[in-house]
C-alpha cells in the first residue's frame, strides 16, 4: 500500500479531533472495517471528529478545495466505501451519545453508535428501535439505507421510524431535516444513503419491547430444505406480524445433536423472533417447526438483547467478503432451486463460508407506508435474498467474486429491479438507477442531490449523481 503522507498539509488547524495519516501509530486500527478487503488500500487522511463542529470544519475544507469526502460511521458496509484508497475520510466513530426520552419514546443517537449500543440503551427503558440484526452494525449507514431486521414485520423499517436527522452540508452548514423542516431532504435521507450531507444525529420513534422474546433456530437437514421453503410463503401469509423470520442456508454448526459428518455441510436454518404475547408463542413456533422435521429446535425465551445479536457469530469483523442481494416478488420454485444449487456448489476453502439468507417481508414494512413516502423502496417485495461469502486469503478473491456473479445472474430474472441497498454490494449504474423503485423517484433523488451536493463531493457510496 502506498499513500502520499503529506496530502492535506493545510488541513484546518481548528479541527479538534485526531488527525491520522498513514505513518501514524493509530492509523491502521482506525481504518479497520467489517470488509477486510478495504485494508488493501488506505486513505490519505482520517479526521476523527469529536462533534458536529469538527464535521463542519472538514466539509468546509473539502468544499473549498473540491475534495471528495468519504464518511465512516460504524464501518459495516460491505463495499468498504468508508475508507477508500487515497481519500479524505470524515470519521464519526467516536460520536457515540445515545439519549432516550421515556415519555415521548424518542431515541436520539449520534452517527458513531453501533446497533448493540442503541439496543442496550433503549432496553434500559423497555424500548426498542426497529433496526438491524448484527450488533457491530453502525446505526448511521443502516438507517440511511433503509434498515431491516427482526422487528420490520411488526414495526416497519428503520426509516419508517425515523423522525428527524441533523446534518452538516457539504459547505459546512448545520441543518435539520424532518417532515416540516427541509421535508424533501428528509424524504431523500430515508433510503438514499449518505449522498446529501453528513448526518450528526438521528431521532427515532421507539416501541415498548421485552425484556424477553421468543427466538432461536430451527435446523432442518438439507434434503428437507426445498420442501420447507416451498411451504413458507403460504405459512407466513397468515402468520402474525409479531413473527419475524429469516430462512438461511448455511454450514451446519458443530452441535451435539448433529452427526459429525454433517458439520460444515449446508443445512436449512429458520431463525424466528416472536415479540408478541408470550402465551401465544408455543402455537406460533410449533406450527413453524411442523413445516418439516427439524433435527434441532433451539427456540426458547431469551432477552431481546441476546436475540438481536445471535447473528453476530456469522458476521465476524474484518474478513474478506462479498455480498449480493435484492427483492423477490415471490419465493418461487425456481428461486429455491437456484438458492439450493448455489449453496451446494459454493466454493469451499478453509476458514471460508457462504451463507444465503431469505428474509420474509410483509406486515408493517410492506403494508403500512406508501412507496413514494420516502426514498426507500419496498413495493411488490415479499422476500429479500442475500448471499454473503467470507474468506481469509486474497488469492481466493476471484473465485468468490465469480460465485457471487453467478447467483446474482441466476436470480435476476425472478427479482425486482428495486432493492435494499445495504444488503448488496454496488452493482453498477443501471442497478443504482432502479434500486429505489421508479424512474420518478430516481429523478427526485437526483434533484435533491443537485440541491445539496451539486459537485458530488459525497461520492464514496452507492452514488446518486446530480446529473446524468
Amino acid at each position: 500500500m502506498t499513500v502520499t503522507a503529506d496530502l492535506h498539509a493545510d488541513f484546518p488547524a481548528d479541527f479538534r479531533g485526531a488527525v491520522l495519516r498513514p505513518d501514524d501509530d493509530l492509523y491502521d486500527s482506525a481504518r479497520a472495517l467489517y470488509q477486510g478487503r478495504a485494508a488493501d488500500e488506505g486513505p490519505a487522511l482520517i479526521a476523527q471528529c469529536v462533534d458536529e463542529d469538527d464535521v463542519a470544519a472538514v466539509l468546509r475544507y473539502a468544499s473549498a478545495h473540491g475534495i471528495p469526502v468519504a464518511v465512516r460511521g460504524g464501518g459495516h458496509g460491505s463495499d468498504g466505501y468508508a475508507m477508500p484508497g487515497g481519500a479524505l475520510v470524515v470519521d464519526l466513530s467516536t460520536m457515540k451519545a445515545v439519549t432516550v426520552d421515556p415519555e415521548t419514546r424518542v431515541v436520539r443517537a449520534q452517527p458513531g453508535v453501533l446497533l448493540g449500543e442503541l439496543d442496550a440503551t433503549a432496553q434500559k427503558y423497555g424500548l426498542a428501535v426497529p433496526a438491524g440484526t448484527v450488533s457491530s452494525t453502525g446505526v448511521a449507514g443502516l438507517t440511511l439505507g433503509g434498515g431491516i431486521g427482526h422487528l420490520m414485520r411488526r414495526f416497519g423499517a428503520t426509516v419508517d421510524n425515523l423522525l428527524a436527522c441533523e446534518l452538516v452540508t457539504v459547505d459546512g452548514r448545520k441543518v435539520r431535516a424532518d417532515e416540516a423542516e427541509n421535508p424533501e431532504l428528509f424524504w431523500a435521507l430515508r433510503g438514499g444513503g449518505g449522498n446529501f450531507g453528513v448526518v450528526t444525529a438521528f431521532e427515532y420513534r421507539a416501541h415498548p419491547l421485552g425484556p424477553d422474546v421468543i427466538a432461536g433456530q430451527l435446523i432442518f437437514p438439507f434434503d428437507q430444505a426445498a420442501d420447507v421453503l416451498a411451504k413458507l410463503p403460504a405459512h407466513m401469509a397468515t402468520a402474525p406480524r409479531e413473527l419475524g423470520l429469516l430462512a438461511s442456508i448455511a454450514p451446519a454448526p458443530a452441535l451435539p445433536m448433529l452427526p459429525p459428518e454433517a458439520h460444515g455441510k449446508p443445512v436449512l436454518v429458520l431463525v424466528p423472533v416472536f415479540t408478541g404475547d408470550l402465551t401465544a408463542a408455543d402455537e406460533v413456533m410449533e406450527s413453524l417447526a411442523a413445516l418439516g422435521r427439524p433435527v434441532a429446535n433451539l427456540v426458547t425465551k431469551t432477552p431481546w438483547l441476546q436475540a438481536n445479536s445471535m447473528l453476530d457469530v456469522v458476521a465476524p469483523y474484518g474478513m474478506r467478503m462479498n455480498l449480493r442481494g435484492g427483492y423477490l416478488p415471490a419465493l418461487s420454485a425456481d428461486v429455491v432451486d437456484t438458492v439450493l444449487h448455489h449453496a451446494a456448489t459454493a466454493p469451499s476453502n478453509p476458514g471460508a463460508t457462504t451463507v444465503i439468507n431469505l428474509w420474509c417481508l410483509g406486515g408493517a414494512i410492506s403494508e403500512d407506508v406508501a412507496e413514494d413516502a420516502m426514498a426507500f423502496s419496498r413495493e411488490g417485495a415479499a422476500w429479500l435474498w442475500e448471499a454473503v461469502s467470507m474468506w481469509d486469503a486474497d488469492e481466493h478473491d476471484s473465485q468468490y467474486e465469480e460465485s457471487a456473479k453467478h447467483i446474482a445472474e441466476a436470480i435476476r430474472p425472478h427479482a425486482l429491479a428495486s432493492g435494499y441497498t445495504n444488503l448488496t454490494d454496488d452493482r453498477g449504474e443501471e442497478w443504482r438507477r432502479g434500486v429505489h423503485g421508479s424512474e420518478a423517484k430516481y429523478r427526485r433523488l437526483q434533484a435533491v442531490k443537485a440541491a445539496w451536493d451539486p459537485d458530488n463531493l459525497l461520492r464514496f457510496n452507492k452514488n446518486i449523481a446530480p446529473t446524468d
